[in-house]
Formats: C-alpha cells, sequence, structure tokens
C-alpha cells in the first residue's frame, strides 16, 4: 500500500508515519552494516563502516526517545526505499570480484542510505518546527548533521577507493 493509498488527515499523522518509517530504516540499516563491514577491504572503509554503526545505533535510541516524547509507543513502518537499497547491497557483497571494486559498491550503496536518510531527515525536521515541537525539531536535526557527516566521511574514502576499482 503506497503512501497516497494511506488515509492521511493531518500534518502530525504524517509526521509520525514517516517517524515510524526512519525508525524501520535505522533498524533496517543497523541490521545490515555488519555485512558490509565484513565485505569491505579498504581499513578506512571498514572503520567508517564500523563508527556508523554505532552511530545509527545512537539514532534508534534518539526515535525512542521523540516516540516518548510524543507519548507513542515506538513501532516500525516498513520503509520500502531502505529495504530496495540495502537489497541491492547484499547482492554486491555476497558476490565475488575485486576488493577495490567490491569496496566502490559499499560506499555507492552506503551514500545511496546517506541520501535516503538526509531527505527523509530533513523532511521531518522541518514537520517538527511547523507542528511546534521545538525539541523533536533539535534532536532530529542532530541526527541530520550526522548523516551528512557521513556522506562527507564516504564521499572523502571514496576518492581513493575509486581510483584503486579503476585501476583494477
Amino acid at each position: 500500500m503506497g503512501l497516497f493509498s494511506l488515509k492521511v488527515e493531518s500534518l502530525h499523522q504524517l509526521f509520525v508515519k514517516e517517524l515510524r518509517d526512519l525508525y524501520d530504516a535505522e533498524n533496517q540499516i543497523t541490521e545490515a552494516l555488519p555485512e558490509m563491514i565484513e565485505s569491505a577491504s579498504a581499513s578506512e572503509l571498514k572503520e567508517a563502516l564500523e563508527e556508523h554503526l554505532e552511530v545509527t545505533k545512537e539514532h534508534v535510541e534518539r526515535l525512542d526517545r521523540i516516540f516518548g516524547l510524543l507519548q507513542y509507543k515506538a513501532s516500525r513502518s516498513t520503509c520500502k526505499g531502505i529495504k530496495g537499497i540495502i537489497s541491492e547491497g547484499s547482492e554486491l557483497v555476497s558476490g565475488k570480484g575485486d576488493p577495490s571494486i567490491i569496496d566502490a559498491g559499499i560506499i555507492a550503496v552506503a551514500q545511496k542510505v546517506e541520501h535516503y536518510e538526509i531527505a527523509a531527515y530533513g523532511t521531518v525536521r522541518t514537520y517538527a518546527e511547523l507542528l511546534g515541537k521545538r525539541e523533536i525539531a533539535q534532536l532530529l536535526q542532530e541526527t541530520l548533521e550526522e548523516e551528512k557527516d557521513a556522506d562527507t566521511v564516504l564521499s572523502s574514502i571514496a576518492r581513493s577507493v575509486n581510483v584503486e576499482a579503476k585501476a583494477a
């Protein structure tokens, strides 16, 4: 069932729906990152993914806190976007190939995830602001900044990994 087949009667309902989507996304990412870490060969990439796994666990905790502030039980609504990106990544890491090319693919998948999250967190942060939920908006902004930082780190690592992949 798509968004437009749902009956959403208020910005608040849409806000909560999107938070549940993000909650699922962060949990899916937490489950998928260990496989990506194991498949990565560049030490700098492994370290960045390991660090992001810990940060992602903090994002889940932050969303738990946000649901508490809203007086809702934290629950997941399947995030089909992240599910698809992770599925692509799983195909890549389960395949065979030159390690530098696999690393370049892992970075591509990880950046797709980051870009999805940047868009989603920016949106829910704006909804929180419009709904007058300043504390929640601030918490979402923290996560948004961390997602942007992760994307910057991945871009930096990609500069060397992609050169190695090209030479393979």
